[in-house]
């Protein structure tokens, strides 16, 4: 059985919790990056674990440095949507994925490549 693949827009559910991450978006990205490990074996309502992260940084955030905590980091040249699109696009069509994500345009584009999508407060932000 493959693993679950969750995809979380960085940008967009950093700037879902309303405490300070315009001041230093870096920061804010590295508080996401770590509280997302718990997912990793703890999964999400109805994914149990184990499960496989990514996370798309772009801006500022896209030069955090990698943790030793199994969170992969997809680091987005311009567009932090269409690097998660490309992601999704590039899974087999066999494994489940999950983008995590707020944003309304991005939500259309990943279900209609056959993703699942959640908002924000699916995951831990910080």
């Amino acid at each position: 059985m493959t693993v679950p693949l969750v995809i979380v827009d960085g940008a967009n559910v950093v700037g879902s919790v309303p405490d300070g991450w315009w001041r230093d978006r870096a920061a804010a990205a590295i508080r996401l990056r770590d509280a997302l490990a718990s997912v990793i074996s703890g999964g999400l309502p109805d994914i149990p674990g184990p499960v496989e992260v990514t996370l798309v940084v772009e801006g500022k955030a896209r030069e955090i440095p990698p943790a030793d905590n199994g969170v992969t980091l997809a680091r987005a040249p311009h567009s932090g949507d269409d690097k998660i699109i490309d992601l999704v696009r590039d899974e087999p069509r066999d494994r489940r994925i999950v983008v995590v994500t707020a944003d309304r345009e991005l939500r259309e584009r990943a279900s209609a490549l056959g993703a699942e999508v959640r908002g924000p407060s699916g995951v831990p932000r910080r």
